[in-house]
């Protein structure tokens, strides 16, 4: 009988799904996580950085976090550019990222800092 029991427990075990924090997609190398999003998104290097550091400095500190607040404010800016026109690739004309930026975290974040995630 305790035998069953401790299957059932094992079994349990090994089908856990994995939480969020342990996400293989979102727990990729920095460069490898860049890769995917610059085949998805087509922005360069230097605007993923200026995204990531941004939601740094929003208090956004754990990279699980901040990684979907990139996400969510590429499929942001998607959205905006498919309203505008067709454009297949996510472009920022000068000053026009960080015009993006406040508007997504002002529209979806309320403006406020974010200290608590960490």
């Amino acid at each position: 009988m305790q035998r069953s029991i401790l299957n059932l427990r094992d079994y349990s075990q090994q089908t856990r799904k994995p939480t969020l924090l342990e996400n293989e997609y979102l727990n990729l190398p920095d460069l490898v996580f860049y890769n995917k999003c610059n085949q998805q998104f087509r922005i360069n290097r230097g605007v993923y950085n200026t995204i990531d550091n941004w939601f740094y400095d929003y208090g956004v500190m754990n990279i699980v976090y901040r990684r979907l607040y990139i996400l969510a404010f590429f499929d942001f800016v998607k959205d905006k550019n498919s309203e505008s026109g067709s454009q297949k690739f996510i472009k920022f004309g000068q000053g026009g990222l960080t015009l993006k930026l406040k508007e997504f975290t002002t529209t979806y974040l309320n403006d406020k800092k974010l200290y608590s995630i960490k």
